[in-house]
């Protein structure tokens, strides 16, 4: 079957269309809010969707889910994000963590204060 849509076009139906708008504008407050612009990795999860991981020029980090591969992939386009394969290498380097983060992710296992 060939594909009808036009070059720039969604392929989504309205209701994901509207989805990934949403989360677009949520990733756009996300990078003024963090030095004006943001990169992110798309994370498949699986039946529960896809995780649009998000690092803003400051190097704070967020994320958020979309329902599918689809809809995440047309938010980090309508947002104009740069979007990385892996969150390895020189984009894992950006993200700045603080005393939240180490308590929350390795707290627990190695001493920290418990989460309680």
């Amino acid at each position: 079957m060939a594909d009808t849509t036009q070059a720039g076009e969604s392929a989504l139906d309205s209701g994901a269309e509207r989805r990934a708008t949403r989360l677009a504008k949520q990733i756009t407050h996300f990078a003024k809010s963090h030095g004006g612009s943001a990169e992110g990795q798309l994370a498949y999860l699986g039946q529960m969707g896809t995780r649009i991981v998000l690092v803003g020029e400051d190097g704070t980090w967020g994320d958020l889910v979309a329902p599918s591969h689809a809809i995440a992939e047309r938010a980090a386009g309508l947002s104009g994000i740069t979007l990385h394969e892996s969150f390895d290498g020189e984009f894992a380097a950006k993200v700045r963590t603080g005393p939240y983060e180490w308590t929350r992710m390795a707290g627990i296992q190695v001493g920290g204060p418990g989460n309680t």
